[in-house]
């Protein structure tokens, strides 16, 4: 009789965003494989339905997440504190579960590596983050821990080159893979915008300054300004401790130059009929590791427009499979809609050069084969790691 492996992901929430997005097609391809999969978070939330659903397990158990609101010095150290505390019920849990790999999803779980060294365990860290703003002090004390793992995933050239550009001894054992996205069920046909018509637009993000929903905005503005008939679907929630942003949003977007022309959708899952209804898709997040929203937009067959930010410039080749401007410029943005708009041609040669690169490139079938062959790898793997943990 076959001995079933265990696979045990920790995940920082049960959100359903880009990063526990990810988490869920691991967990199709580990359990596709006949893996266990067992998945601890900190609280139930949306994200536990659809990981039973998947064949994944749910165990709840307490243990603390960085926050942005974290990531100073002193922060961390707190954090570093309140994680040794739960270092015992981390160990506990991996126990019970008798778990042959430990899969920590994002930089903000670094005591599960602990926990998992300290078990003897193999431990894959999913690097989900390009942090390249904060004190290098921060950044060091951020990617650190990492030194612990068996191996990492990086979601892109942008994320490993700001873990490694912090801790250089993190390139070794650096493994790139590009997020997978799964195809929409039957994507709507995109429309030609008839001239003087409403153009739609949509952004799909979290709720916060990076992600920059407040420059589509003003976007909005400018080309209504110049007599298009614009509308903006904002389709998101904010992280805890980011309502004050939100309420910022809804009060510029309540303002007499865009009034009644922002939509504010909350989150929507399936995306699909959002996307659907969109003429164009904005991304124009200050920094973004990867964005799952250009692919899935590119996948509507919707000329995506994105800021030049870190991992979209690996989604997107300039003028081909979706248009880059500059960050934090809201002139740059209306100029590229208006551009999009008043050409057809460039409008249908983006969406089949998005779709074509997002079919090709970032399939969840490529994905689900490269997981499965670095995890398989890892478990089976009896060389004693570059980076040992001692232990009194």
């Amino acid at each position: 009789m076959a001995v079933v492996r265990t696979i045990l992901i920790a995940n920082p929430s049960a959100d359903v965003y880009g990063s526990d997005l990810q988490m869920l097609e691991s967990v199709s391809a580990m359990v596709g494989q006949g893996w266990r999969v067992v998945v601890a978070l900190p609280g139930g939330g949306r994200l536990v339905p659809l990981l039973e659903a998947r064949g994944g397990e749910v165990h709840i158990v307490d243990f603390p997440v960085l926050r942005r609101a974290n990531a100073s010095v002193r922060g961390v150290l707190a954090l570093a504190r309140d994680g040794m505390r739960a270092l015992g019920r981390m160990r506990a849990e991996m126990k019970a579960t008798g778990a042959d790999v430990v899969y920590v999803n994002t930089v903000t779980l670094p005591w599960w590596i602990l926990a998992g060294r300290l078990g003897r365990q193999k431990v894959i860290v999913h690097v989900h983050e390009a942090e390249t703003e904060d004190r290098r002090a921060v950044r060091f004390a951020l990617n650190f821990p990492l030194l612990f793992a068996n191996a990492l995933i990086v979601i892109s050239r942008s994320t490993r080159d700001a873990t490694t550009g912090s801790v250089p001894g993190l390139r070794g054992r650096s493994n790139l893979i590009y997020n997978g996205v799964d195809r929409p069920p039957a994507p709507t046909i995109r429309r030609e915008i008839s001239p003087g018509g409403t153009v739609h637009l949509a952004i799909v993000c979290r709720l916060s300054p990076r992600k920059a929903p407040d420059i589509a905005i003003e976007a909005v503005a400018i080309l209504r300004d110049r007599g298009i008939d614009t509308r903006l679907d904002i389709c998101g929630t904010p992280f805890e401790g980011y309502e004050w942003f939100e309420t910022s949003l809804r009060d510029r977007a309540a303002r007499a130059d865009v009034a009644g022309s922002i939509t504010f959708s909350g989150y929507v899952s399936p995306i699909w009929t959002a996307l659907d209804a969109a003429d164009i898709v904005v991304a124009p997040s200050l920094r973004e590791p990867f964005g799952n929203t250009v692919i899935e937009a590119q996948l509507s067959g919707r000329p995506v427009i994105a800021s030049e930010a870190l991992g979209h410039t690996e989604s997107i080749a300039d003028g081909i499979s979706g248009l880059l401007v500059t960050p934090g410029d809201p002139t740059a943005l209306a100029d590229a809609v208006e551009k999009v708009i008043s050409t057809p041609q460039l409008a249908a040669k983006l969406a089949k050069g998005g779709r074509d690169s997002a079919v090709t490139n970032f399939s969840s079938e490529r994905y689900a084969s490269a997981i499965v062959s670095l995890i398989n790898s890892i478990a089976s793997h009896k060389a004693v790691p570059t980076t040992k943990l001692k232990t009194r």
